[in-house]
């Protein structure tokens, strides 16, 4: 069911990119499994809910017992703006899980910039393997969450950095629908409960962004029973 472009377990040092959400803390489970050690990167680059999704990123570490943790910051994306994710003038679209275009919450360029970082420290601290828990089908749609661009980049990283540095992007979760991530979470033990997804609240979810409606859909789809509090808890099954 996974991406197996993993590197082998008993040689493996991993960085992984931890925002707090339901599919970065599944693929933190799987590296966990896949690595032998696992080192957690937070990116706070000032959005709407930077404070809850770095709450969720220290207790999903502890749930995991990851201890080695860094958390960067990076205001730019905020002054560079073009997201309602980082510009409060721009208003957080209500979900409509049938469109088509992107959506006003792509940050742009944001796995680019997540990636770059997340290379730096892998190749200070010897890791072999980036895993970011990007999902392309059943995803906002977001240009920078699909396979060939993370294949491009590993090339960027090959081409970039010292000749002994052997850095591969892993996306272990890229072809999952959100349904199929829910139940993996719960059959490997992920702590979902943990997580945060919603894009404009940071106390009770609003239900209705695009993030929200995709977790909702997801769990309802897997038969499951998220147990975070909402707003508003639109019906899909």
């Amino acid at each position: 069911m996974y991406d197996r472009n993993a590197p082998a377990a008993a040689e493996a040092r991993a960085v992984i990119l931890l925002s707090g959400g339901m599919d970065s803390t599944l693929t933190a489970t799987i590296a966990l499994r896949e690595s032998g050690k696992v080192a957690a990167l937070h990116l706070n680059y000032r959005h709407r809910t930077e404070q809850r999704e770095l709450k969720a990123f220290q207790e999903v570490c502890d749930a995991l017992e990851i201890s080695e943790r860094l958390v960067v910051d990076i205001e730019f994306l905020r002054t560079i703006g073009g997201s309602s994710l980082t510009d409060i003038s721009i208003d957080v679209t209500n979900a409509n899980l049938e469109a088509t275009a992107i959506p006003t919450s792509y940050v742009p360029f944001r796995n680019g910039n997540f990636l770059s970082i997340a290379a730096s420290w892998a190749e200070v601290i010897g890791a072999n393997a980036i895993y970011i828990g990007a999902v392309e089908e059943d995803s906002s749609g977001y240009p920078d969450c699909r396979r060939t661009f993370f294949d491009a980049f590993e090339r960027a990283i090959e081409l970039g950095t010292k000749p002994e540095t052997q850095i591969r992007i892993v996306t272990p979760i890229i072809h999952l629908r959100k349904s199929e991530i829910v139940k993996e979470s719960l059959r490997l033990g992920a702590p979902i409960e943990r997580t945060w997804s919603c894009y404009q609240s940071e106390d009770v979810a609003c239900g209705v962004c695009d993030s929200c409606a995709l977790r909702l859909r997801g769990f309802a789809e897997a038969g499951a029973e998220d147990t975070i509090s909402y707003k508003i808890r639109p019906k899909y099954a």
